[in-house]
């Protein structure tokens, strides 16, 4: 089995506009996902951490990329294939309450 990082965005006002029941079996969809041991879990306020040249650390509060949707959350999942991955995560919160997930494949570093 693949490794995948999703990465979920949405906005409540997307959340809000979207079916009680289509949220509701979005959400039981990601309790299932977590069972099968998929780890997630809703974004926090990122930090931004530099090293340049080994010369000391600078932090700054805020994300480094924008979209035109905040970062709702992220989760780690297992699929055989990337189809298999796209289709596990377009059932979850995001991908249906009018919001968009990332799928990235990992692959082990050398």
């Amino acid at each position: 089995m693949a490794k995948f990082l999703t990465i979920g965005y949405g906005d409540q006002a997307g959340y809000d506009r979207t079916a009680a029941e289509l949220r509701d079996q979005a959400h039981a969809h990601d309790a299932r996902l977590q069972e099968a041991g998929a780890e997630s879990g809703i974004a926090g306020s990122p930090v931004q951490v530099r090293n340049h040249d080994a010369t000391g650390v600078v932090v700054e509060k805020g994300p480094f990329m924008s979209a035109a949707l905040p970062v709702a959350g992220f989760a780690l999942i297992e699929a055989a294939s990337l189809d298999e991955a796209i289709e596990a995560v377009s059932a979850t919160p995001c991908a249906i309450a009018h919001g968009v997930v990332e799928v990235w494949p990992l692959h082990e570093s050398a």
